[in-house]
Parts: structure tokens; sequence; C-alpha cells
């Protein structure tokens, strides 16, 4: 029997083969959440709390960095409110555990050149330095190393951060991973090269196993990219147990309660199942008991949902002040400050509805004035139209907010071509009107319509009465004009011409006709019949509609007559040029100060708002 050889090693020896084998040896099985809860550390120049990463204080974020990491799935979708810390989740931690535990080709994706050096710059070069796994991974010292702002190149792989605006970056070598933030700012297309995310896309076809990450808070419902990639998901969202009976359920914003006269009450969220309310810090506390539920469990691109009622880094308190600021200001006409909140905080997309008014409400809302200028009436302008037998003049009053008052809507009867008509259009806009205490206002400034058949006339009435503020305009349909744009002279008569951006003029009118409250932005009417706001004005004013199109791929608003049957639009054009002239006179609409007292005694009652929009 052969006698077994022991063959003795010297220290040194042993100590290499282990190092050699633990090199070959397969990396112990971790999910993107565990890489990040074991090596990720926040910078300080990029985090509210810089250290060692902790997924247990977002819990909602681990299953949606799992995903992508898992070999499995080759899309994930994260459709999200601002404020829920996903690009450190899913953009930062899979960056990293893809340069440490699964090295491969990685393209960042921002919506601009200038972003995406922003990112590198204040987001992954502190990570790579203060995260010691990644540190010795990337060499930023040696000019050889083929490192730049824009490509981090690792064992195995590398980093390339592009923009969505440049199609040159956006061809680049073949990529396994695809990391898509904010893809609702990308442009249509990138150049004349088409949609900046199928070019990307297409750098993955030589891996089987390629990885597509898309992130964004939505825009514009119908438009939204990220919108149409979770429909076609799995659209998972997040739902924690009610507190009291257990009962999993979602974050929706119609079960908030509060008081908008006094949020320090508190701020309460109802069970859907059991009624019960709680406070926020209950709520959030079974976030470590939460889940994500799907609604279309069977497709192939795992999708998840996140608004920030479920955020740890951002309290209800600050959600509902932001809601009743913005619920404020779409009262008052403006909705771009909801458009915001529902798209960042709620992490929905803003449904853009066509605007129609009825014109027997506001034809109801008419009121007695006590002289026919109001007292907080500041500035008089008005509109003329011009049609083959007649002018059309409307009289408008301005105040703090561009509140405004209708004052009077005349028709001016008589042959065009005579001097008689233009005679008594000239002495009509000369006039003077009165408030109760006897104050005469004139015209500040006038705005007439040079588009109809006497253009010309139009022209020399404008130029000789230029001194009195009386302009020409022509009105120019489609999105994108400007309200007004600066006068040119190109013209016969050589008169100043101003260019009236109409549809832009008409969603502001509507917008100020929406408004219920008076204060900034409402219109008021006047009952006295002689003032000329009877049944057909506010038909006219009322007779068309803005309705959402898509063209080219882009929504577009466009204007449309109500009811074909009547076609009479003339107050609303002349609404539009009395605005006109008051955005060319620019006067400030500032009245004198007012005693406190006095002005909440004007202060119109306040309602209590609870959910909803």
């Amino acid at each position: 029997m052969k006698k077994k050889r022991i063959v003795k090693l010297e220290p040194q020896t042993v100590e290499l083969f282990a190092e050699v084998l633990s090199k070959l040896r397969p990396p112990p099985p971790l999910t993107v959440s565990q890489w990040a809860d074991r090596y990720r550390v926040l910078s300080a120049e990029s985090s509210a709390e810089p250290g060692r990463w902790h997924t247990e204080k977002a819990p909602y974020q681990r299953a949606i960095m799992d995903a992508i990491g898992d070999p499995h799935v080759r899309s994930v979708v994260v459709m999200s409110a601002a404020q829920i810390g996903k690009t450190d989740a899913f953009i930062l931690n899979p960056l990293g555990y893809y340069m440490d535990y699964a090295p491969c080709p990685v393209m960042c994706m921002q919506p601009t050149l200038d972003m995406g050096q922003t990112l590198s710059k204040d987001r992954i070069a502190p990570m790579i330095r203060d995260t010691p796994r990644l540190t010795g991974l990337v060499d930023t010292k040696s000019r050889y190393a083929g490192n730049t702002v824009m490509k981090k190149n690792f064992p195995g792989g590398h980093i390339t951060i592009v923009g969505a605006n440049s199609p040159s970056s956006l061809a680049s070598r073949p990529i396994k991973v695809l990391l898509a933030d904010e893809i609702d700012r990308y442009p249509k297309s990138a150049g004349t090269e088409g949609d900046p995310l199928d070019l990307a896309k297409k750098r993955q076809t030589t891996f089987w196993d390629y990885k597509t990450v898309m992130v964004s808070t939505p825009t514009i419902k119908g438009d939204s990219r990220i919108e149409d990639a979770y429909l076609l998901s799995t659209q998972e969202e997040w739902n924690v147990p009610c507190p009291e009976c257990g009962a999993y359920q979602p974050f929706l914003w119609e079960n908030v309660k509060f008081d908008k006269d006094d949020l320090d009450k508190g701020i309460g969220y109802v069970c859907r199942e059991c009624g019960c309310v709680s406070n926020e810090y209950r709520w959030k506390e079974q976030g470590k008991y939460g889940k994500y539920v799907a609604a279309n469990p069977g497709a192939e691109s795992r999708g998840f949902h996140l608004n920030t009622l479920a955020s740890t880094f951002v309290g209800w308190k600050e959600i509902v002040t932001k809601f009743i600021e913005a619920k404020i200001a779409l009262d008052h006409g403006n909705p771009e400050q909801m458009k915001v909140w529902v798209n960042t905080e709620l992490g929905e997309t803003w449904e853009e509805r066509g605007i129609q008014l009825e014109d027997i409400e506001l034809f109801n809302r008419r009121e007695i004035y006590a002289a026919e200028v109001p007292d907080d009436v500041l500035y008089l302008t008005a509109g003329v139209d011009v049609q083959d037998d007649r002018f059309e003049v409307e009289v408008v009053g301005w105040g703090e907010g561009t509140e405004s008052w209708g004052v009077r809507y005349q028709k001016i009867f008589g042959d065009m071509l005579s001097d008689q008509v233009w005679d008594d259009l000239d002495n009509f806009l000369l006039r003077t009107w009165h408030k109760a205490d006897g104050t005469a206002y004139p015209l500040l400034a006038t705005c007439i319509d040079s588009g109809g058949h006497h253009t010309d006339e139009v022209y020399r009435f404008a130029k000789e009465r230029l001194n009195r503020r009386i302009f020409a305009i022509k009105g120019m349909g489609g999105a994108g004009v400007p309200f007004i744009r600066n006068p040119s002279k190109n013209n016969r008569v050589r008169a100043d011409l101003f260019i009236l951006g109409v549809d832009a003029g008409k969603t502001t009118i509507y917008q100020r006709l929406e408004v219920k409250t008076p204060g900034p932005n409402y219109c008021h009417f006047p009952l006295n019949e002689e003032a000329g706001y009877d049944e057909q004005y506010f038909r006219g004013l009322t007779s068309e509609k803005a309705v959402v199109r898509f063209r080219k791929g882009r929504s577009v608003t466009v204007w449309e007559i109500k009811d074909a049957s009547y076609k009479r639009n003339e107050p609303l054009d002349l609404r539009n040029y009395a605005t006109a002239a008051l955005e060319i006179a620019n006067p400030v609409l500032k009245g004198p100060e007012e005693p406190e007292i006095e002005r909440r005694q004007r202060a119109t009652g306040r309602r209590r708002l609870s959910g909803g929009i």
C-alpha cells in the first residue's frame, strides 16, 4: 500500500492559494437592496443623512431595487412622485451593484447632457469616492484610464452617461443595462434621429439578458412615456395594513382628511375598510409590513407606482399645504400649480381637459353695480371688432389681481365706407365713465381688430390716435403663439401693428371665467340691461371650446366652435382684445392700501377642504 505523501507548504504559499481561491469563488447571492445595505455609503454633499445606506428607512424601495437586479426581469418601470428617494434607490444603487457585483456595460440616460454632467459630478463621483467597495474599481488618477466625466471604466464593464437631447452620445458601444431617468422630460426626437429612448434600447440588442429601467415623475395624460410604460406593466401599487383592522390598501388622496383653516388639528387618513381615522405616524409605521399589489400580474414588465403619501422623506403637512396653495391658485384660474402638485406629489399624470363654459351660469351671476364703474376698478380698456355694417365694442374695468368688471358692450352701426361711423366710434372711445363719487375714467388703451375687410382704414384710424393708446391688432391662432408680440410697421400705412396670440388669450379668459370667488382673476358682469350684457352676449362669450388633440405625438389645445348653429363669437374676441390692451399698456394694478379690519370684512367665506381636487 502506497503511503500518502504529505506536502508541507510555507505559510505564504497557503495564503496565496487562499487568496486565489477566494477570487475564483462565486460571489454570495446578493440583491440590489442587500448590496446597498452592505456596501453603499451616502455622501455628505448629496444626502441630508450621510453615512451607511439603510433600506428599512424607506421600505417601499426594497422590492423595486430587487426587481432591477433580478436576472429574470427584463424591464422595470417606476412611475413615482418626486420625493421618494428614487435617484439614490433606483439609479445610483443599481449603478454601484452593476459596477461591483455584476460588472457589465451600463448606460445612464438623463434628459439633457448638462443634467448628465451634473449627475456625474454631484452624485456618481461622490458615491464612488465614499463607497469603499467602489473606490478601487475606477482609476481616476491615470490619464490613460479612459475615464471622463461622462465615462467610467471598471473591470468587466463601463458606465456611459448620455443626454437624450444628444444623438451623438446615444450612438455608443453596446450596453447590457439601460438606466433611463426622468423619461417624461426627454425630447420627442434626438435631433433627426428619432425617439431617444428607442435609440438607447437598440444598444442592448447584442445582450440576451439585457435590463431596461425607466424612472420618471409623470407629466400630461396621453403624452407621458412613463404612464404608457406603466400601463403595459404589472402596475404594482404600494399597500400597507390599516393600524386598526389590518386591511391592506394603497395611499389614496381622497382618504386624507384635514381642516384647511387649522392644520395643527392634525391630518388623518381614513381606512377604506373599517372607516377608522389614524394619524400619519401610525400609518407610516405600518410601512415595515407593506407590500406591492399588482393590478396586472401577468405582464412581462415589472411596474411600480409611488406617491408622496408613502414617502418617509416628507410629512403629510407639507403635502397638504402645497395642495391648499395649488387649490387656491386653481380656483383663481391658474391650474399650473395644481398640475405640478398632481405630478410631483401624487405621481400621477395631469389630464388636460378641454375648457368649455355654459352661458347660462355666467348670465345668472350678473350683479348690480353701484355706478357704471365699480369702486375697485383702477383702469378701463376697450376692444373693438370691425364688421361689414357695424363696430362692436366692449369696455372692461380692471382691478388688483386682474379682477375685471364688464362696463359696456356697445354696437355702433353705420356705413363702414363713410366717415360718420368712424366718427361715432371715435366719440365713443373719447367718452369718460364714472364711479359713484363722480370720478371720471377715460380709456387707458384700446385694441382694434384689423383682420376684416377694412384693414387700411383701421391702420389709419389707429395711427392717427396712437397718443391715446389706440392700437391696431391682428389675431394669429395656433399653439405656442405668444399672447402679445412687439409691434411692427410692416404694413402700407406704417401703423404700429400688434400680433395677438388669440388662442393663448382665449385660454386665459376661460380660466378667469371659471373662477367662482370674487378676487384675483374673477370676472364681474353688470345686471343693468343698458350695459349690453344680455343672453346673446354670454352665448357669444362661451361660443367656443378648447379640446386637446394629439399631433405628431404631442398634445395641443385647439379652439373650436361649440355649436355649429351659432358662430357669433364677437364677445369672446372683444374680451380678448380688451385684455390685450391692458397687457400692452401694462399699468400697475394696485390700489391704495386699506386698513386691515376692512380687508378682513371684505374677505369671502371659507370652505372646508378635505381630500380630492
